[in-house]
């Protein structure tokens, strides 16, 4: 109980002022040295809070709906804080280790994501309120192809939870190949033939494959 106070206290400080702990930790600390200085230093860990709360939250709440985004943030990263000590330390970025947990706490929330994807396929436009005072604000924005997104909705709904975990990690959390076989504990070949196989799907009428650009995503 302890620490779910604490991890939404992180949530809740977040929207006010920032950590002074969080302040001490040196900016050009890595992710990797923030969460090695938990182990002895808990209080450290808001560092990594401070640094993700952002994409995380923005990821969930794409994913499924603002009704239960603080929830799973809050739980995400108390998951994280109690695995942080079998954290892979050569990974200097946390961010695909955090993406993976929320992927994986997501699953548990399977009915409201696929009520999530028939409001935007029934909605006459994805016109989702920004509120610039929201810690996901920055995330929400980059979703600026709402007629495609909302053309999609129901052959994305329609894909596996596999294959659409790769996917919106790939395109939402903007994760390179092998970070998302990272998050996913995959090989980062698997990740390229769920990709491969996702684009078939989700082309166009008369098209082979598809580009994910439509999803904010700039493929090279």
């Amino acid at each position: 109980m302890a620490l779910a106070k604490r991890a939404r206290f992180w949530f809740s400080e977040r929207k006010r002022e920032p950590n002074p702990r969080a302040e001490a930790i040196p900016s050009v600390s890595t992710d990797s040295e923030i969460i090695e200085r938990s182990i002895e230093d808990p209080e450290a860990f808001s560092g990594i809070f401070e640094r993700h709360v952002r994409p995380v939250g923005g990821y969930i709440r794409r994913r499924l709906g603002g009704e239960s985004v603080d929830d799973v943030l809050s739980e995400t990263f108390l998951v994280a804080f109690r695995k942080r000590s079998s954290y892979d330390l050569t990974a200097h970025s946390a961010l695909p280790w955090l993406l993976g947990i929320a992927t994986r706490l997501i699953r548990s929330h399977r009915g409201m994501e696929a009520r999530h994807w028939r409001n935007v396929q029934a909605s006459a436009a994805v016109s989702e309120e920004h509120d610039p005072e929201s810690p996901y604000a920055a995330s929400e924005r980059r979703l600026d192809s709402a007629a495609s997104l909302r053309q999609m909705g129901p052959r994305i709904a329609a894909l596996s939870p596999r294959d659409r975990d790769t996917l919106l990690l790939y395109a939402w959390a903007d994760l390179t190949y092998e970070q998302t076989a990272d998050a996913l504990g995959v090989p980062v070949g698997t990740v390229r033939s769920r990709l491969n196989r996702v684009r078939r799907k989700l082309a166009p009428e008369g098209a082979q494959t598809t580009r994910l650009t439509w999803m904010a995503k700039v493929e090279r």
